[in-house]
């Protein structure tokens, strides 16, 4: 009886620390091979690739800002940024937060970490953070290797936003920097959906694809003529959204939005996920997934979260159509062709004029007049005028638009040919095409009036 009654009142040992635990599963992370080689290439892959793309003679034409990485270095951290959003970031989540649980499962090793952490709550805080802090580091190396290689390859040179407007070296940065920002919510977004099928779905090789086929299943909704409330509502859409900071003003709009989304869409995943953690049987050695519970907890949940941010989208924004309307593209192609007409004149060394002067609008229809002009689709037509001091004619150029469902156009020049058609321009820094030919511009999904 005196031995029974010491060894209950003998002290319980103490709980690792969280510090302590992330330290643990940092360097367990860390030491496997292929976060190693993750790491390895994001810090030097987009260097090369920027670097090797800006010196040849094709440029990616069809990726936003492509067209210009022959004339300054900010234009291939945002091509890699749009690449990343597509493919890279929802694989590297998959690899990271969806396989950091599972791998436990796979290994048989919960009861020895149990012992000695003592806490699913802190095994769960020490995991979800080692694989937050590896996602910063990969996302890292992706920004500052572009950057880097960008700016080594062709140099710190002013940047064409979306709207024909010359950005400062010094702007032109800090918008990059933004952009790779704000593209960090999608991304916890889908860490947090990683997190969670890597708890739900067990050994299960779903749980660690699972990031990965949501941000498809994303991309395809995005391709699909979606009103703007649903649009607005999936959390990838700050994948898409970051455009708007490179035009003048700034879209903010569809960018909050969009953060906003896929910052709650991570809270609410990683929520979901430690509370299938701690609820779960560890006793059991053929666990593979929760079952049931999988649904009711990790699927349900984000359906109706869904359906909330949709609603509430809804109510916020002023409509429900598909927010491409013939009055936003006129007021955009306008826009950009005024700013890149300068542009085009000083390179030609021709005496400057002002947007002001200028006076461009655009006339566009859809379908050759047969359509409602209205929505994406690549037969649109634009016929912008502009006036040139002293001179009573009106100027005139026609385009081809190829809209798309987010709201980015290509505009395509369709003569006169002296103004913008195909030809090479004697540059300070080397022969580019007329700025006029082909030029990207985005139209705001949100803006309801005219902007002066």
């Amino acid at each position: 009886m005196t031995a029974t009654t010491v060894d209950d009142r003998a002290p319980a040992a103490p709980r690792v620390p969280v510090a302590r635990g992330y330290r643990f599963e940092l360097v367990k992370l860390v030491a496997q091979w292929r976060i190693r080689l993750l790491v390895l290439a994001c810090w030097i892959v987009p260097a090369l690739f920027v670097a090797a793309v800006s010196r040849q003679s094709t440029l990616p034409t069809d990726t936003l800002f492509g067209r210009w990485m022959h004339a300054t270095g900010w234009a291939g951290p945002l091509v890699v940024l749009g690449f990343a959003g597509t493919w890279a970031l929802p694989l590297l989540t998959s690899v990271v937060a969806g396989d950091v649980f599972a791998s436990e499962d796979r290994l048989g090793t919960w009861r020895h970490l149990l012992v000695a952490v003592r806490s699913p709550r802190r095994i769960f805080a020490a995991k979800a953070l080692a694989s937050l802090t590896v996602i910063l580091l990969l996302v890292s190396g992706l920004a500052c290797s572009s950057t880097a290689g960008g700016l080594l390859a062709v140099g710190n040179r002013p940047l064409a936003g979306l709207d024909g407007h010359l950005l400062t070296p010094s702007d032109a940065a800090g918008k990059v920097l933004l952009a790779w920002v704000c593209a960090l919510a999608p991304t916890l977004a889908l860490a947090g959906i990683g997190l969670l099928g890597s708890v739900a779905l067990g050994r299960s090789p779903m749980g660690l694809l699972l990031p990965a086929v949501v941000a498809l299943a994303l991309q395809l909704a995005q391709m699909l003529p979606l009103p703007v409330a649903v649009r607005l509502a999936l959390p990838g859409y700050a994948f898409i959204a970051w455009n708007g900071l490179f035009t003048r003003p700034a879209q903010l709009g569809p960018l909050l939005i969009g953060v906003a989304v896929a910052l709650v869409w991570a809270l609410v995943a990683t929520a979901l996920a430690h509370l299938l953690f701690v609820r779960r049987d560890f006793t059991n050695p053929a666990y593979d997934g929760s079952g049931r519970r999988a649904i009711t907890t990790g699927l349900l949940p984000p359906a109706a979260l869904v359906a909330l941010t949709v609603t509430v989208v809804a109510v916020a924004t002023p409509s429900m159509g598909s927010g491409i309307e013939q009055d936003k593209v006129q007021r955009s192609v306008a826009t950009a062709f005024a700013h890149l007409y300068r542009l085009q004149t000083r390179q030609l060394n021709r005496p400057d004029v002002t947007e002001a002067q200028l006076r461009a609008t655009a006339a566009c229809d859809k379908g050759a007049g047969q359509l409602a002009a209205t929505g994406p689709g690549n037969d649109w037509r634009c016929v912008v005028s502009w006036h040139l001091p002293g001179v009573e004619a009106t100027g005139t150029a026609v385009y081809q638009l190829d809209i798309t469902s987010d709201g980015r156009f290509v505009a395509d020049g369709d003569g006169p040919k002296e103004v913008n058609g195909y030809f090479l321009l004697r540059t300070p820094n080397g022969d580019a095409p007329n700025p006029l030919w082909q030029f990207d511009g985005n139209v705001d999904l949100l803006s309801t009036t005219a902007k002066g």
